[in-house]
């Protein structure tokens, strides 16, 4: 066993006594110069002294903000997905998060955590940056009378660091993988959501998960009107580069009109399931002007459908003559509507699709009507025979009845839309006792009479 000497003991003592002084002189020289050298000079000298370590480092950073003026960032979107999906158990910490109806959990990298990753034999660091502001911001036109609020809004960014060598390579293919990698994890997961104008919001849209069990196969209308808006459909989709060559905007709008209750809403549920396209539910009571439209239109996202439902009566827009008066930012008119829908604001996005409803197509002025507006005109008209023989299918689970020939016969006499055929068929879980049920119903309704 090794016994330290007097002569060891002494030397060892004097080390710590000479560490001890120079880091008391350390302490007392930097005390002495902040007291000393102004502050202006002391942070001139550091903040070049940074700068100068920056230069001298090997290393690139990119940042990644969440927006871009008014709009998301499609980089930053594309990179929480991306980091979020390749979290490893080494995380210390995660973010996770799960949508009311939806079946995946949402995980993602919270905020001043670390992400490695490696591509191509390049490591590559992630950080996702987070701070908290306080903005002045003005919600609504119609709390102008008030003073400004103030809210808390956080402000975050992800930084990207790397070898400066491998430059080209991220900016050239990385990024794009994460992009391509993002898209394809979000498909997998997609949970169609519709949106509603929510001022609050930071694109003016807040959402909810969209659950309406509505197909094409369950939608009440004709057969071959069925047929060509499929057609028409698929053919829309297949299109984006016919849209690039002629110079165009991927979009296409329909307008559903026809009397309430024949299934506009359905038809537009059943659409956006078999496109799965989140739809962005736009009532024209709530926008308060011109700027307001533009605003909603560039917080939409691409692959989606935008619905104006009772576009006759949801706003009295100003004719084209009125628009001329140097007020139009103070109002919703009929030019903002149509650059809305076709001006150059109406390219900022793609696969797109409008949707106009109406009860009266008569009253609406002509000019939202022409092609390229509203490119196909759907008429949602009162139950035909073969309307109700879906809605047998769907409501009874049956496809003929003895009763049927009766039915198809009241039904050429009878104006009755299929939400009222479907009330009826709903009555009764007995199939005899729904299909009578319904045959008095219309008995009634061609004679005036009340259903007893």
């Amino acid at each position: 066993m090794w016994t330290p000497t007097p002569e060891t003991l002494a030397s060892t003592k004097t080390a710590l006594s000479v560490a001890a002084s120079l880091a008391a002189t350390a302490v007392l020289l930097r005390s002495t110069v902040n007291d000393l050298i102004p502050d202006s000079v002391y942070n001139y000298f550091n903040s070049n002294f940074r700068n100068l370590s920056k230069r001298l480092s090997s290393h690139l950073t990119i940042i990644i903000e969440e927006h871009d003026g008014l709009t998301a960032n499609q980089m930053f979107d594309a990179a929480n997905v991306y980091v979020g999906s390749k979290q490893k158990s080494s995380a210390q910490r995660i973010k996770v998060h799960k949508p009311l109806k939806e079946e995946h959990l949402q995980v993602n990298i919270d905020k001043n955590q670390e992400f490695y990753d490696c591509y191509k034999g390049i490591k590559l660091k992630w950080v996702l940056v987070s701070m908290q502001n306080n903005n002045i911001s003005l919600h609504n036109k119609r709390d102008s009378h008030n003073n400004a609020s103030f809210h808390r809004v956080e402000v975050r960014h992800f930084e990207l660091i790397f070898h400066k060598k491998h430059r080209d390579t991220v900016l050239g293919s990385y990024l794009r993988h994460v992009l391509h990698e993002a898209e394809e994890i979000r498909e997998g997961k997609k949970t169609l959501k519709l949106h509603t104008i929510d001022y609050n919001g930071t694109d003016y849209w807040n959402s909810i998960v969209l659950n309406h069990p509505a197909t094409f196969d369950t939608v009440a209308m004709e057969p071959e009107m069925k047929v060509q808006l499929l057609e028409d459909l698929c053919m829309f989709l297949d299109r984006k580069e016919y849209y690039k060559r002629v110079g165009k905007a991927w979009k296409r709008g329909y307008l559903l009109y026809g009397p309430p209750g024949t299934g506009k809403s359905s038809l537009i549920a059943a659409m956006a399931n078999y496109l799965n396209f989140d739809i962005y539910d736009m009532d024209f009571r709530e926008v308060q002007c011109n700027s307001d439209l533009r605003r909603l239109l560039i917080g939409m996202g691409s692959r989606s459908i935008l619905v104006i439902e009772d576009i006759d009566c949801s706003v009295k827009l100003q004719n084209r003559e009125v628009d001329n008066n140097g007020e139009d930012e103070d109002k919703v008119t009929l030019s903002g509507l149509l650059n809305f829908i076709d001006g150059l604001w109406s390219s900022c996005g793609d696969e797109r699709i409008i949707i106009f409803t109406t009860n009266y197509k008569d009253r609406l002025d002509p000019a939202l009507l022409r092609p390229g507006r509203m490119d196909m005109h759907i008429h949602m008209s009162y139950c035909s025979f073969s309307g109700f023989k879906i809605l047998a299918t769907n409501y009874l689970g049956i496809q003929n009845h003895p009763l049927f020939e009766d039915i198809e016969g009241l039904l050429h006499k009878v104006n009755v839309t299929p939400a009222e055929v479907a009330g009826e068929l709903m009555k009764s879980d007995n199939t005899d006792s729904a299909v009578k049920g319904l045959i008095n119903f219309l008995q009634c309704k061609q004679t005036g009479t009340t259903t007893p």
